[in-house]
């Protein structure tokens, strides 16, 4: 995967193989920084994408020699107004939120660093991989600013203790580091990151669309809920899916010892 863009196209590139849908921000000379421009040009493809049921899964990638150094402080500075980092912070949520209520899988293709809102943009994705050589921070401290909206997702994929470490530090965190506290599912050679994203898709691509589809919202659901609750739900949502043609399709092929062909 090419992902040496040139600062002169799209602010958000997308490609489209099998099923599977490539984002890559480019802004490789701001360490694709997120601009406004690039938050909109972000929740726009996730609109189209959720509305498209042929995709199966997205790929989050960045241009050039990192993943996301997280918000444009230039940008941010020009502004100095109140109204102005509600609205920008506001924003980013929901961008962040709108990956999450994606009905697919979403990867984070991580290389270079993920500092501040770019280490919010993995934690924010359902899967994660990244090349060893990879670094990982919420860093805003350093400038005086708490990355609150960052803590949000990173609290939720690694302890307490040490999201909050990172939080007061600013502390960088290799990628095998990041793997062993659960911010990324694997640490991978350099030269093997696009392959390991292939075989993550691939996995993904031979499973029923529909199970998967009902699989992710129920998951983020249900962690907000209380037990019983949670169980309640999940049991709904196991019922109404077992009434699928792929869940009878899938079942047949166990029985019968074949491959499923799924139905939708």
């Amino acid at each position: 995967m090419d992902m040496t863009s040139l600062p002169g196209e799209a602010l958000l590139q997308r490609t489209e193989r099998d099923g599977v849908i490539t984002l890559c921000m480019n802004r490789p000379l701001q360490f694709n920084a997120l601009s406004e421009a690039m938050l909109d040009a972000m929740r726009r493809e996730l609109d189209s994408i959720a509305m498209d049921p042929t995709v199966r899964c997205v790929v989050l990638a960045g241009a050039g020699k990192a993943f996301c150094a997280g918000h444009d402080l230039r940008e941010m500075t020009k502004s100095p107004r109140l109204t102005y980092y509600q609205a920008l912070f506001a924003r980013c949520s929901l961008v962040m939120q709108g990956i999450q209520m994606l009905p697919v899988p979403v990867i984070a293709r991580v290389h270079g660093v993920a500092t501040a809102a770019g280490c919010q943009l993995v934690a924010s994705c359902d899967l994660a991989i990244a090349s060893e050589s990879a670094r990982f921070a919420v860093s805003g401290i350093n400038v005086g600013l708490f990355c609150s909206t960052p803590a949000v997702a990173l609290s939720r994929n690694v302890s307490s203790k040490r999201a909050f470490d990172m939080l007061v530090t600013a502390r960088f965190i290799d990628a095998a580091t990041a793997a062993d506290w659960g911010l990324i599912n694997e640490a991978v050679p350099d030269g093997e990151l696009d392959e390991a994203i292939a075989r993550k898709t691939a996995e993904i691509l031979t499973k029923s669309p529909t199970a998967i589809r009902y699989g992710k919202s129920m998951f983020y659901r249900q962690r907000q809920m209380a037990l019983g609750d949670a169980y309640a739900y999940a049991s709904d949502v196991m019922a109404r899916n077992m009434m699928e043609e792929d869940a009878a399709e899938g079942v047949d092929a166990f029985l019968e010892k074949r491959p499923a062909c799924w139905r939708s």
